[in-house]
């Protein structure tokens, strides 16, 4: 690869990364009751729906900004790890199958981006960090 994609090819990954958190943030937010219902049916506290929400949406816009990426990309590592094993271990279902693996794939790419870092079109490279 040219190294002078390489700076363009990592802001599109943490773009491309965190969407998914930044978008299920959002949709929780005019979900909440049906969602809050799904969390306690699979044993989470309803209560931790809300925390959930700023978490995603707060944790996706820092990967995007390249904001304390190394630190975040951990956070959400394990969030992935977490999600999957609570919500999408039902193993006779195909498509929780395809959701365990989609949690598990995004934990290795946020582990790759933690040791990475955001790359140097980011908030990071801006403060030195």
């Amino acid at each position: 690869m040219n190294a002078k994609f390489i700076p363009h090819a990592t802001a599109i990954a943490r773009i491309l990364m965190a969407q998914i958190f930044i978008l299920s943030g959002l949709s929780k937010i005019g979900a909440a009751d049906a969602i809050s219902g799904y969390m306690q049916a699979m044993h989470v506290p309803a209560a931790l729906l809300w925390p959930t929400i700023a978490f995603e949406i707060v944790a996706g816009s820092l990967i995007v900004l390249g904001y304390r990426t190394r630190i975040v990309s951990l956070l959400l590592a394990g969030f992935c790890v977490a999600t999957a094993l609570i919500f999408h271990h039902q193993f006779a279902d195909p498509m929780q199958i395809n959701m365990f693996l989609k949690n598990i794939a995004m934990t290795g790419g946020f582990v790759l981006l933690a040791g990475v870092g955001a790359g140097s079109l980011s908030l990071d490279a801006r403060r030195g960090g």
